[in-house]
């Protein structure tokens, strides 16, 4: 056997299956959002359940909900993770210990960046009950709602804490190779460092923070664990609204719920098609000697 081929063809038969059941599942999802469903006595395709669905003013609170979450987070934790990508280029520091304050939270599940943020954040976690103790407040209930929350802090606070290192390594991967003789021309030809990192530094960087961006973004948006189990009562996420209505024991409701899943989907597939041509785009600009 070619070795240059043997990766490839020893993870073929699981690339198959994964594909398939993808696919098959995909299709399925489509065929019972378009309204047939045999089992029920549904056996016509129509678009009438989209278009419910997008005239529902549940669903329309629910996806801007999703949206403001998942760009909340993104954009916080793009910030931030830039930020904290400059720091580490600025103190230089690529030891072990550097690395693992910045890399541990990648590997750590969200189930534990759930458990950790109940944990400090909620009314009875650690820093109410410090509050409490030293007289800031009356009672451990006084701690703002954090948690379950309608702005869904307790969410963004968990994609923050996996997304924030995230970007950080993204971004200064890049950053430490870049050539700094460049910002040190513009130093030089009177430009002052904020200038430098505008117009010199940042634009070099875009490709990566452009890709973070969006990939948190996607994950935001489809992701369940987290708003299902730290999300209010009152308002849902899209994801958690499909699972909620799946869980209907009224199969005629069925439609409605793959409608949901089949948007959620094709946001994401968007997304996708968004990341790989912000690739080529500068990919294509770096070839014709542009910013990168």
């Amino acid at each position: 056997m070619n070795s240059k081929y043997k990766p490839y063809i020893l993870v073929l038969p699981f690339l198959l299956i994964m594909t398939l059941i993808f696919f098959m599942g995909l299709i399925n999802g489509v065929i019972q959002s378009l309204g047939y469903l045999p089992f029920i006595g549904l056996k016509e395709f129509t678009f009438k359940f989209y278009s419910e669905v997008l005239k529902d003013k549940e669903f329309l609170s629910s996806l801007s909900y999703t949206l403001y979450i998942s760009l909340a987070s993104s954009i916080l934790s793009v910030g931030i993770g830039i930020l904290v990508a400059f720091l580490l280029d600025k103190v230089k520091k690529d030891g072990k210990l550097s690395y693992g304050l910045y890399e541990t939270p990648i590997i750590i599940p969200h189930l534990v960046g759930i458990l950790v943020v109940i944990y400090i954040f909620s009314q009875t976690g650690i820093i109410s009950r410090v509050m409490y103790l030293i007289g800031i407040i009356k009672e451990p209930s006084d701690f703002p709602l954090l948690i379950y929350d309608e702005k869904g802090i307790g969410i963004i606070f968990v994609y923050l804490y996996k997304q924030i290192p995230y970007v950080a390594l993204t971004v200064y991967s890049v950053l430490k190779n870049l050539n700094k003789g460049l910002k040190d021309v513009a130093l030089n030809l009177g430009a002052s460092s904020m200038q430098a990192v505008i117009y010199i530094i940042l634009p070099l960087l875009a490709p990566s923070i452009l890709s973070s961006f969006l990939i948190t973004f996607a994950f935001d948006f489809g992701a369940f664990e987290v708003p299902f189990l730290l999300g209010s009562p009152a308002k849902s996420m899209l994801p958690v609204k499909a699972y909620i209505d799946y869980t209907n024991p009224d199969f005629a409701y069925r439609p409605y719920t793959m409608v949901t899943n089949v948007i959620i989907s094709t946001i994401s597939l968007l997304l996708v098609l968004g990341y790989t041509q912000i690739f080529k785009y500068f990919g294509k600009k770096g070839k014709e000697g542009g910013i990168i």
